[in-house]
């Protein structure tokens, strides 16, 4: 199905990718925003993947940074900036047909919508994965795999006294290094399109529907609040009470921290960019790819970087068998710099866990 994404699909998709986006994933204010300037210079279409050839060539387009970081700008110009420098890295003869995002986020799940605007290609109703997560390699389709492989990625981003662009050639765990990099010294965050594929691959190894499936989510909270975005997710509310501690340090372009609740089970949620895992009485009760959000006592998404002591919070926590998730996150090896991030070993014991 061919659509012209509309106001009405721009709340929804924020709000449902905020949720998604366990912690991570952008801040909402910047989603909406980003979303409604889309649609003010131009219409992005989101098309379903079945409207495409098979070999038709897509990119990941993404933001890479820490959500706390102090001087972030990503601005329109530079999402185009990285289109640009990609294009020119292509074979002769290849050319973008679409884009899609890495990930489901208050931020990413609009990703492209802009793009869409301003170069008239549309938005795969796709993501490398349902949900926020934090490394890049986690949104790459499982590519690392691929010995074959080649990334290119083109990034740009920063203010003018801090703006750096450029196009990474290579293996893709080493291009990732250097967009991570280049976010740090960007003032915390760029603009990236990344891992040219064809639709048949993002198909068999994303998340086809994932843009759909935020915007259902965002409608659900959106008629009956945080408890009708619980129900629609199949979770539940595991915790209520008080932040009595909270740390967030900047470590490799990443925000890693933790929040403690003052609640009888003494809630304690460790994240990188992402609620990583949750613990009661010392005890983990969930952990990534499993949903864990965070609710203000208002009932909206809170997102990792906004929590601040003495605020009362809400946690929320659904299955990761109720999202739409890739293959990438049943791979050990990818969580082997998270865990050393937080000093503790949650990762899938091997992908055939997905099966």
């Amino acid at each position: 199905m061919k659509r012209k994404l509309s106001i009405e699909d721009v709340k929804a998709a924020v709000m449902g990718g905020a949720i998604l986006g366990g912690g991570g994933g952008g801040i909402l204010e910047a989603g909406e925003r980003a979303a409604g300037l889309a649609l003010q210079v131009g219409t992005p279409e989101l098309w379903s993947a079945d409207e495409f050839d098979g070999q038709d060539l897509s990119v990941t387009v993404a933001l890479v940074g820490a959500p706390a970081a102090p001087h972030p700008l990503v601005q329109p110009r530079h999402l185009m900036r990285t289109l640009e420098l990609l294009q020119r890295e292509l074979p002769a003869g290849q050319r973008l047909v679409a884009m899609h995002s890495n990930e489901n986020g208050a931020e990413t799940t609009v990703n492209g919508w802009l793009h869409s605007a301003l170069s008239g290609l549309p938005v795969i109703d796709l993501a490398c994965n349902g949900r926020a997560h934090p490394s890049s390699q986690m949104g790459s389709l499982g590519l690392h795999t691929e010995d074959d492989y080649l990334s290119i990625q083109g990034y740009a981003g920063g203010a003018p006294e801090r703006y750096i662009e450029g196009v990474a050639r290579g293996r893709l765990d080493a291009t990732s290094a250097v967009v991570r990099r280049a976010s740090i010294d960007a003032g915390g965050l760029v603009a990236v399109a990344r891992n040219p594929v064809t639709v048949d691959y993002a198909v068999r190894h994303g998340a086809p529907g994932a843009i759909s499936f935020a915007i259902a989510l965002g409608r659900a909270y959106l008629d009956g609040g945080m408890d009708g975005a619980v129900r629609h997710l199949g979770g539940r509310i595991v915790a209520s009470g008080t932040v009595v501690r909270y740390s967030c340090d900047q470590r490799e372009g990443l925000d890693v921290g933790l929040v403690q609740l003052d609640d009888a089970g003494k809630t304690t949620l460790h994240f990188v960019n992402e609620y990583m895992v949750a613990e009661q009485q010392g005890r983990a009760i969930a952990h990534f790819p499993d949903l864990v959000m965070t609710f203000d006592e208002d009932g909206a998404p809170l997102v990792s970087a906004r929590v601040r002591e003495g605020q009362r919070v809400q946690v929320m926590h659904a299955p990761g068998s109720r999202l739409l998730l890739s293959r990438t996150m049943f791979m050990p090896e990818l969580y082997q710099p998270i865990e050393k991030a937080i000093g503790q070993r949650f990762a899938p014991q091997a992908e055939a866990a997905h099966a």
